[in-house]
């Protein structure tokens, strides 16, 4: 009997037309995407289904609109697909916003408070450092220990952190524009297997992000935060949490702090997770979590064709 842990994807999954398909075949679905435009007062909608892609990748777009396209998965699972969340799932967990989507799925806050404060933390990202003045760039083959060290050497032009811990050899690096260009120079010296800088306009997960922690934290310190039908796990602690009030820290140190998808994903399969199933659009989780660890199964579930076969397995 397979133990399963939902997982929610974070930026960078986004594509024009995801969540379409899902949107015309069940009402369920369609109804999510209503709530969001709904709560944001605009069509976002619209931009998911037909763009433009420039659109869509706006932060303060990409957060919602990945959001709303799974938790409009996991309305058809639960509705058509007679899934009973709490019975079938272990835990449940997501890279950076999908954090957000992880706690709207266990039902911490609902789906359209869940737009709002991505909403929010899109633009207060946005906001939080000048454009051009920050960045980030993706270390491919290197040890958490050579990537420290190439941050520790860097910020001598510029501060420097590791913003996504996201394993298989992959760490995210973020912080000032000529902090960055210097660890990608150090990378290559080092002859580490790749270090680019990523198409972002901002540096996210590090400490140049204090001014939008803030306004997360009067944020959320309004929102009204239940305890989830199923633990999640937190990513800036990587430990399993229940507790309304901790969730709501833990959101607000996400903003600046180090998204720890490995030791998450280790956690996870330490408490028994042996099946890590993707819930919304693209593929890049389910193929960290084989990365991280070759004995677990990676699934993925975005379109109506994956949840018939999906339902099939359970």
């Amino acid at each position: 009997m397979a133990v399963y842990a939902f997982v929610f994807p974070g930026q960078g999954s986004q594509s024009v037309g995801m969540g379409q398909e899902l949107a015309e075949a069940f009402p369920a679905a369609r109804s999510v995407f209503e709530e969001v435009d709904d709560a944001l007062g605009e069509k976002l909608s619209k931009i998911i289904f037909e763009g433009p892609m420039e659109s869509l990748t706006s932060t303060e777009n990409a957060q919602p609109a990945l959001m709303a396209v799974s938790m409009a998965v996991l309305r058809v699972l639960e509705q058509d697909g007679g899934l009973d969340l709490a019975g079938k799932v272990t835990l449940l967990a997501g890279h950076s916003l999908g954090e957000y989507s992880a706690l709207a799925a266990g039902r911490a806050f609902g789906v359209a408070e869940a737009a709002r404060l991505l909403r929010l933390r899109g633009q207060a990202m946005q906001k939080a450092v000048p454009a051009g003045e920050g960045g980030m760039a993706a270390l491919i083959g290197v040890t958490l220990a050579q990537a420290e060290d190439i941050c520790s050497k860097a910020s001598a032009k510029g501060d420097v952190e590791i913003a996504n811990d996201n394993g298989g050899g992959q760490i995210v690096i973020s912080g000032k524009s000529a902090g960055i260009d210097e660890a990608i120079a150090i990378a290559k010296e080092m002859k580490i297997k790749r270090a680019l800088k990523l198409p972002v306009s901002a540096p996210f997960h590090s400490s140049l992000m204090k001014p939008a922690e803030d306004v997360m934290a009067e944020a959320l310190a309004k929102a009204e935060i239940a305890a989830p039908i199923v633990p999640v796990i937190a990513n800036v602690t990587a430990e399993r949490e229940t507790d309304a009030d901790t969730i709501r820290q833990n959101l607000v140190r996400q903003v600046t702090g180090r998204v720890r998808w490995r030791e998450s994903v280790a956690a996870m399969v330490g408490m028994g997770v042996d099946t890590f199933v993707e819930i919304g659009a693209g593929k890049v989780l389910s193929g960290l979590v084989r990365r991280i660890d070759s004995e677990v199964t990676g699934l993925s579930v975005g379109t109506p064709a994956d949840i018939e076969s999906f339902l099939k397995t359970l």
